[in-house]
C-alpha cells in the first residue's frame, strides 16, 4: 500500500478547493486500511490524527492538511431478507450514496427514496444523519461496522447506539476521532412501502407530471426532480451543498420574531420550532450575491458556491461567517455550519 507525499486534495473534495495532504492513501478493504494505520504507527511519525476522506462532499479545506488523508474506496452490497417485507441491505462505506438509493430502487427496495441525489458516500451518512423531504438516516438504518481507531478492531454500532439527532450522531461527538465507518446496514421494505410526499415540493411534483398514485420510484424521480432545479451540480460548480444547518428555537422566541416578521415559516416540534435556513439567509439578501471568488447561490441561498472555481478555503469561511452575522443581527438566531471545517 503506497502513502503519497504532498497531494492535492482538489479532486476529492467537491468545493474544489486546492489544498494538498502531508500524507494520502486510498484504501479499498479494511484490510489495506488496518496495513496503513499499523505502517503509521511504526514509523511514528505522524503526530496528527488521520482524516478519512470519502466523497469529500460535507467538508471544507481552509488550509493544507500537515496528517494522513485516507481515501475510503471500499466496495459491495449485500442483502437479506428478514421477512416478507423487510431486507437488511449492507453497503461498504465507499458506495456512492446516490448509485446506491437507485440500486435499492431497481431492486424494489423502499425507505431511501426521499434520499435521492444527495451527494457523499455511503459512510458518511450515519456520520451526518443525512436528511431531505421527511426522512432521515435514523429512520432507516439498522447498524454501523467500524473500526476502532485505537484498537483496530471492529464493532458494530446499532441504531440506537448511533445516537443519531439533527444531522448529527456520535461520530461527530464523542466517537469523532475514535472510530471509521467501515460499512452500514439499512433496514427497507420490499412489498408494503410507506409512501412520504408531504414534505417539501414533492407533492406538487407528482401534481405537476399528473401521477396520483406514486410509486417509490416515482418518489425518487420527483426529488431527483426539484433538486435538480434548483442545487447545482458539484462537478460543474464547487459547493457542499447546504451549508447550514435549520436552526431550531423555542416556540416563545418564534412568537416573538412572527411579531416583527409575520411572514417567517416555521416547523413546530413540541415546544421548539424549525426555522429554514435558507429564508432566513435570502431575507439577509445573500440570495445570488458575489464576494470575490464566492457566491451564495443564486437559485438556493443555503447553498455556498466556489463561483470562479479559484476560492481558497479560507475565502468560502469568511463569506459563511458574513452570512452568520448578518442573520443573527437582523433575526437574532445564530447559523451553525452544516459542513466539517478543516
Amino acid at each position: 500500500m503506497k502513502i503519497y507525499e504532498n497531494f492535492s486534495l482538489k479532486d476529492y473534495n467537491t468545493f474544489g478547493v486546492d489544498v494538498a495532504a502531508r500524507y494520502f492513501a486510498a484504501v479499498s478493504s479494511t484490510d489495506e486500511l488496518i496495513g496503513v494505520l499499523e505502517s503509521v504507527r511504526q514509523k511514528g511519525n505522524l503526530d496528527i490524527k488521520p482524516l478519512f476522506l470519502g466523497g469529500g462532499s460535507n467538508i471544507l479545506f481552509t488550509k493544507d492538511y500537515e496528517g494522513l488523508v485516507i481515501h475510503l474506496i471500499l466496495k459491495g452490497i449485500s442483502e437479506e431478507a428478514v421477512s416478507e417485507n423487510e431486507v437488511l441491505v449492507t453497503a461498504a462505506a465507499g458506495e456512492n450514496w446516490h448509485s446506491f438509493v437507485l440500486f435499492c430502487l431497481e431492486q424494489g427496495y423502499g425507505g431511501l427514496e426521499n434520499l435521492s441525489l444527495i451527494p457523499g458516500n455511503v459512510g458518511t451518512s450515519p456520520m451526518q444523519n443525512i436528511g431531505a423531504y421527511g426522512v432521515e438516516i435514523k429512520d432507516v438504518c439498522e447498524k454501523c461496522t467500524v473500526l476502532n481507531l485505537e484498537t483496530l478492531k471492529t464493532e458494530t454500532f446499532d441504531s440506537a447506539e448511533c445516537k443519531f439527532g439533527y444531522r448529527d450522531s456520535i461520530f461527530k461527538n464523542e466517537g469523532k476521532g475514535k472510530y471509521v465507518i467501515l460499512d452500514v446496514t439499512f433496514r427497507l421494505t420490499m412489498k408494503n412501502h410507506v409512501i412520504r410526499i408531504e414534505y417539501g415540493a414533492i407533492k406538487s411534483e407528482l401534481e405537476r407530471q399528473n401521477i396520483t398514485d406514486p410509486t417509490i420510484r416515482d418518489v425518487s424521480d420527483a426529488v431527483i426532480s426539484i433538486r435538480q432545479s434548483k442545487l447545482p451540480d458539484p462537478k460543474l460548480l464547487g459547493n457542499a451543498g447546504s451549508f447550514f444547518k435549520n436552526p431550531t428555537i423555542s416556540k416563545s422566541a418564534f412568537e416573538a420574531l412572527q411579531q416583527k416578521f409575520p411572514e417567517i415559516p416555521g416547523y413546530a416540534a413540541g415546544q421548539w420550532v424549525k426555522v429554514p435556513a435558507g429564508w432566513l439567509i435570502e431575507q439577509c439578501g445573500w440570495k445570488g450575491k458575489e464576494i470575490g471568488n464566492v457566491a451564495s447561490h443564486h437559485l438556493q441561498a443555503l447553498v455556498i458556491v466556489n463561483k470562479t472555481g479559484q476560492a481558497g478555503g479560507a475565502e468560502i469561511f469568511e463569506f459563511s461567517q458574513k452570512i452568520i452575522d448578518s442573520v443573527e443581527d437582523k433575526f437574532g438566531i445564530t447559523l451553525e455550519r452544516e459542513v466539517n471545517i478543516i
